[in-house]
């Protein structure tokens, strides 16, 4: 996905910023704070217009170090 040029759906502007977002699924995973699904956000630089692409969800091993690790 990243050879991609994106273009701002509301300025038309071809300048962004791609960064990764993380969320929390269900009920447990909110209680535990698990990070379980994963998108990559992308930003307009002129007028901060962003969009989210889904991408693939956390494995068994990311979910155990996030328990650890928050």
């Amino acid at each position: 996905m990243d050879s991609i040029q994106y273009k701002c759906v509301k300025c038309g502007n071809g300048n962004y910023e791609e960064f990764p977002v993380s969320t929390t699924g269900g009920f447990l995973s909110k209680i535990l704070n698990m990070q379980a699904n994963k998108f990559k956000a992308v930003a307009c630089t002129k007028c901060g217009y962003t969009e989210l692409f889904k991408g693939a969800k956390a494995g068994v091993g990311e979910s155990i170090l996030d328990i650890f690790t928050n």
